[in-house]
């Protein structure tokens, strides 16, 4: 009984205070989502912030309005428009997703999780929001947000992640029937406005009656979490060459590892050890002062950044020259972004 209220309270207060989000049908509406608009949001806001993913998800959505223009749209194309959202693996994955439904499926994504989670890029929390949202689907969508949430709506002290079985299943036994869709979009919902880590509002939250951790006074220390282990730092090197005519030389890195398939400064491996010089071409390099860095997931990055001007028949050993008017820095990842900036300001 207790949960039927936390779901009821909670759907009562959606109705009126969801947000408006470019990807998400009104809770007054009397329709379901777009499939492809709730994949390619989910698919963004994985590890990634709701303001960051907006100006992205238009783009994409304006380029590519179906599955099947997502599916016929070049590599090169795609990995440009995804610059500077990171995770890059995901980009990859989107358009191996896009392919399959296009192409195997006839454009219609599966409507339970089971069928979701066969496709590409698509795990467990995704194929359960896309169930739920777009389908209507009583499926359990448990992200950072409700967790928070559950932790201390139960007053549950167990620290992440050692506690996430159990904040999944308190979320499972409040996921109504009807209406599972809203449901989740309401927890998410009021985690990331009302619910938030540091300064909970509790005075305007709609389940506050209902929180243990509220009513014993230790709402701010919940969700407790396990001590983090130190990023190691790694370093590298990367090369900045430019031709007599203004053209720079780029190489695409490798499918599999960090930054995938997106275009870069040519350089060296990223490891703890100090980098061994492999410059690209044979040129008078320059070392600058400073150096760039960048905080991946699981390390910190150093790069030493080495520049050089070549003549207009300089042949590099690996990657290719871009002309000016082809160049757009916005279009290479953030860390090598601000390798150009750096360069560029020297």
């Amino acid at each position: 009984m207790r949960d039927m209220l936390i779901s009821a309270d909670l759907l009562a207060w959606y109705d009126v205070h969801a947000r408006e989000l470019p990807w998400r049908v009104g809770p007054k509406e009397d329709r379901l989502p777009d499939p492809y608009r709730v994949w390619l949001s989910e698919i963004m806001l994985q590890q990634t912030t709701v303001a960051a993913v907006k100006a992205y998800f238009a783009k994409f959505t304006e380029t590519w309005p179906t599955v099947q223009d997502l599916a016929a749209a070049e590599d090169a194309d795609v990995m440009a428009a995804w610059a500077g959202l990171g995770y890059y693996a995901r980009a990859r994955n989107l358009l191996k997703c896009a392919r399959v439904v296009a192409g195997e499926l006839n454009g219609a994504f599966p409507d339970n999780r089971e069928g979701l989670q066969k496709l590409p890029g698509i795990g467990p929390y995704t194929s359960a929001a896309i169930a739920s949202i777009a389908f209507g689907q009583r499926e359990t969508v448990v992200d950072g947000n409700v967790e928070r949430v559950m932790a201390r709506l139960y007053a549950e002290e167990t620290p992440l992640p050692t506690s996430k079985p159990l904040l999944r299943d308190y979320a499972e036994a409040q996921t109504p029937k009807n209406r599972a869709g809203d449901y989740a979009q309401a927890v998410m919902d009021l985690g990331a406005t009302v619910c938030t880590p540091k300064s909970p509002a509790c005075g305007i939250c709609p389940i506050r009656s209902h929180c243990n951790a509220q009513s014993q006074g230790i709402e701010r220390e919940l969700p407790k979490k396990l001590p983090k282990a130190a990023k190691p730092v790694r370093r590298g090197i990367a090369y900045v060459v430019r031709r007599e005519d203004g053209a720079v030389l780029l190489e695409t890195r490798p499918e599999k590892g960090l930054l995938g398939g997106m275009l870069g400064w040519p350089g060296t491996d990223w490891a703890e050890t100090e980098p061994v010089s492999e410059p690209p071409i044979d040129a008078d390099w320059i070392t600058l002062n400073e150096e760039v860095r960048h905080a991946f997931t699981h390390f910190h990055l150093r790069l030493t950044v080495h520049v050089a001007e070549v003549r207009q028949d300089a042949r590099a050993f690996r990657g290719g020259f871009v002309d000016p008017s082809d160049f757009r820095a916005n279009d290479l990842p953030t860390v090598m972004r601000k390798v150009h900036a750096l360069s560029s300001s020297s």
